[in-house]
Order: C-alpha cells, then sequence, then structure tokens
C-alpha cells in the first residue's frame, strides 16, 4: 500500500500577508505615473538615442522595492532614530559643499560609484522624519515649539539655500508649514511666517509710486499696505501680553523683510536665479534668453489642444524645441502629446494620490504616523503645483521635477521611499473591526 504525503499549499495569502494592510492604490498610482513617464522621456529622446526612460523605469523599479520593504517594517522604530537621521541628513548637505560637484550654477551633487546623487532630495525625507518625532512629542499649539521647530529645520534648510537650490529649500519650507499647520499650530503665526517673504517680493515693486524714507530705506506702497495688514494679523493672534507690541513686531518683521530681500536681490542671488523670476513677470522682454524654456513649453502644450498629436507624434517635443523637456518639462511633453485630456487624467492621478495619503493621516494610529502622512503629501503637492505652474506659465522656472514624471534618479528614489513611509504607517494601522 502507497502512503501518499500531502503536499503543503502555498497560498498567496502567505506572501501579501505583511503587507495586507497598505493602501494598494496609493502605491499603484505612483507607479502607473512612473510607466507614463518612462514613455514621455522616451518621447522627448526619441531622436537623441538616449536611453534616460530606461533607466527611469530602472530607478522606479529599484524605489518600488525599498518601498515595499520599508511598507512592511514598523515606522515606529524610526522615533528612536530622528536625531540619528537629522545629522546624517545634515553631514551629507555639508559634504555636498566640500567634495560636490558644480552644474549650472549649483554644487547639489556628489558622485558615488560614478551616478551622480543629489543629497538634498533625501533631505527631505530626513526633515519630514525629525519635524515628525519632534511634533509628535510635543504640538505645534504653542511659539516655543513652533520656535523650536523653526530653528531645525533652518539648518538643513540654509544648507540647502547656500548651494545654491533655492527651489529645494522652497519645498522645505512648504513640508515645514504643512507639518506645523496638521500639528495644530495657530494659522496666524504661519501666515506670519512666510510674510516676510512676500514683503520681500512687494516692497521691490514700485508701482505706483515709490516711498522713499532715506537713501537706503526705499518701500513699494504694496509692501507698506502688505505689513500693516501683517501688524493687524500679529495683533490679533500672537499670545504675548501686551498686544500693541505684537502688532508693531508683526509691522517691523514685514519691514526688514522687505529690505532683506532687497539686498538679497543685490548680493546674494544668482544671475540665473534673477533671470528666472524677471522672466516670468514679463517674459517677452528676453524671449530668446531666460524666458525661452517658458514660451517654448506653453506653446507646445497650447499646441496640443483638446486630444492632442499621440505618443512621438507631438512636433515641439520631437524637433526638441523644449529644453530640459524630459525633466522640469516633462508636463509639456504630456500636453503636446495627450492634449488638455492627457493633462487632466495626470492632474486626476495627482488628487487621488493626495486623496489617499490625506485619508492615511486622518486613519493613523498615532500623531507620528500621521504627520509622516502629511510631511510626505506637503512635498508632493508644492512639487506639482510649482511644476505645473511654471510649464504653463502661472510661476516662475524653479527647478522642481514633476513627482514621478520627470527624469531624476535621486527625486525618483526620494518619491518612493516617501511613499514607503506612508505604507508602512496604513499598514500597521490598528486593523478594522467589523
Amino acid at each position: 500500500m502507497l502512503l501518499k504525503r500531502s503536499i503543503p499549499k502555498i497560498r498567496v495569502s502567505y506572501w501579501v500577508k505583511p503587507w495586507q494592510q497598505i493602501d494598494w492604490l496609493l502605491l499603484i498610482l505612483p507607479v502607473t505615473l512612473t510607466i507614463f513617464g518612462g514613455l514621455m522621456i522616451r518621447s522627448t529622446e526619441l531622436n537623441q538615442g538616449l536611453t534616460d526612460w530606461w533607466w527611469h523605469w530602472v530607478m522606479g523599479g529599484i524605489g518600488l522595492t525599498v518601498a515595499l520593504v520599508i511598507a512592511r517594517n514598523r515606522y515606529e522604530n524610526l522615533i528612536q532614530l530622528h536625531w540619528i537621521t537629522y545629522a546624517i541628513t545634515n553631514i551629507s548637505l555639508l559634504a555636498v559643499m566640500i567634495i560636490g560637484h558644480s552644474a549650472k550654477g549649483a554644487q547639489r551633487w556628489i558622485s558615488i560609484a560614478g551616478i551622480p546623487v543629489q543629497p538634498s532630495e533625501f533631505a527631505k525625507i530626513g526633515l519630514i522624519l525629525t519635524l515628525a518625532a519632534l511634533l509628535h512629542k510635543r504640538t505645534a499649539s504653542s511659539l516655543d515649539s513652533v520656535f523650536r521647530t523653526l530653528a531645525i529645520t533652518a539648518v538643513p534648510w540654509g544648507l540647502v539655500f547656500l548651494q545654491p537650490d533655492l527651489a529645494t529649500s522652497l519645498v522645505f519650507g512648504a513640508i515645514f508649514l504643512g507639518m506645523l499647520y496638521w500639528a495644530n499650530a495657530n494659522p496666524g503665526w504661519l501666515i506670519l511666517m512666510i510674510s516676510p517673504a512676500v514683503a520681500a517680493i512687494l516692497f521691490s515693486i514700485p508701482w505706483p509710486f515709490p516711498i522713499v524714507l532715506s537713501k537706503d530705506l526705499i518701500f513699494g506702497p504694496l509692501g507698506l499696505i502688505w505689513a500693516v495688514v501683517m501688524g493687524v494679523i500679529g495683533l490679533q493672534t500672537l499670545p504675548w501680553h501686551r498686544f500693541a507690541l505684537n502688532g508693531l513686531a508683526a509691522l517691523g518683521l514685514n519691514i526688514l523683510g522687505g529690505e532683506l530681500g532687497l539686498f538679497a536681490w543685490n548680493h546674494i542671488l544668482k544671475d540665473y536665479q534673477k533671470d528666472r523670476l524677471t522672466s516670468f513677470i514679463n517674459p517677452n522682454a528676453d524671449p530668446l534668453g531666460a524666458a525661452y524654456h517658458q514660451i517654448q513649453s506653453r506653446i507646445a502644450i497650447g499646441a496640443g489642444e483638446w486630444w492632442g498629436w499621440g505618443l512621438n507624434k507631438g512636433p515641439m517635443t520631437q524637433l526638441n524645441f523644449v529644453p530640459e523637456q524630459h525633466t522640469d518639462f516633462i508636463f509639456s511633453a504630456v500636453g503636446e502629446e495627450f492634449g488638455f485630456v492627457g493633462c487632466l487624467a495626470v492632474l486626476f492621478v495627482f488628487f487621488l494620490i493626495c486623496q489617499r495619503l490625506l485619508y492615511v493621516a486622518q486613519t493613523a494610529k498615532d500623531n507620528f504616523g500621521s504627520l509622516l502622512a502629511i510631511g510626505v503629501l506637503s512635498m508632493i503637492v508644492f512639487q506639482m503645483i510649482v511644476n505645473i505652474g511654471m510649464t504653463v506659465g502661472l510661476a516662475p522656472v524653479a527647478g522642481i521635477p514633476l513627482p514621478w514624471l520627470s527624469y531624476g534618479r535621486s527625486a525618483m528614489l526620494t518619491n518612493f521611499i516617501a511613499i514607503g513611509l506612508v505604507e508602512s504607517v496604513a499598514n500597521f494601522r490598528q486593523r478594522q473591526k467589523y
């Protein structure tokens, strides 16, 4: 009599169990954008014989693997490592200034095994982890906590700004403000924190007439009006006991911000950064120079009309009229070859990603996980708005890639690491009871 041995059945659920609770839609949507981005990059390079589209997919595959590994490990363990993460972030940014190599007027890259790595991209993750750990222990409901968080953010922000990488430093600011808001900071305080930057712009606009107080103290009337409004907000929201001083402090801060903005324009900003800002305000002033990228991008998007020319058929894209189209201006290729409908489809995918990130933040089991998701949401939303805004002429050219669509190895890996962190939050939520 033959003995029959039972062969154990390996169920699919055994393999997917470590990721049982993750948000699958949040994972599938970035992968979809990555695949589509590779097709668009290939279209921009079809007549050049380049293989960036292939590397885009390779880095997407590596990023997806890293995200899945992160998602199966408990995110709470990172709380104990936040100071180590913060130290590594700042050391890497310092290393760029010492041994990094320059390109296009900025020193942002370090070569590792012959591959250029951009530490400022990974610094976004380091900042999100650090702020989430700090605000998890102590919310931003007091000014002491806000100033402490600001001081910690200022170090990596300053190192990135000195590279100089103004675009990435703005992303840091978006992450900082988004996480503070979620951590119960007074919205008035957040407005006051960004008000000096707005004042720096408005004070430099002399229209309709300049206000001259001295040789070195010149205001634009719009900046003065803004400073007065900020003084009123300071009077209403700052918690100090002497209410008059609250308004005067906010007013003075904005006047100082305006003067510092003029100083930065004259002595700190590089020529290419000035050109980007001025060309956005008046692109026709230098259509063949600083404004060339943006003008060509708008023409390409407009040429796509409703349905586009079709993949690999856009005249502007195939004839390489749009510089840097495979990186910062990839959305112009989408607009030309897939038209207004294709642009709406891409925007809808980003909307779904943001909606899932917000849902994970709302359903996280603790503040740390919720803040991680909001930090990633702030990063993705800001980059998307600025990148698409600059391609259609609604924002200055800032050198910010479009997540998962633009070519960029460090950016791709950073975005998937961010998704992996949020998936870990989703994976280790309290299990739902039915």
